[in-house]
């Protein structure tokens, strides 16, 4: 089942590091920063556009993921990125 994100969340704009650059932010960003594309309602601003990172389009929502909340879809990916760490 594919699901849909879950509209004011942008948990996964916020808790994963991402190591390539992104439009205005050509470092990346490190976990648990928003990502300066994310929107005031929490949505990506360059979703669908050829700029946006591989590893954005690849993380695709999940039930696992998304929880049942926001607090817990941050909860999760930041569990994630912790047992992920180099």
């Amino acid at each position: 089942m594919t699901l849909s994100c879950r509209p004011g969340c942008g948990a996964c704009c916020i808790a994963p590091s991402i190591t390539s650059p992104l439009p205005g932010m050509p470092n990346g960003k490190p976990a648990g920063v928003p990502c300066v594309n994310l929107l005031p309602d929490y949505r990506c601003a360059v979703f669908g556009k050829p700029e946006r990172p591989a590893f954005c389009g690849g993380l695709q929502p999940e039930a696992q993921m998304c929880g049942d909340s926001r607090d817990g879809a941050l909860i999760w990916l930041a569990q994630l990125e912790t047992a992920t760490a180099p």
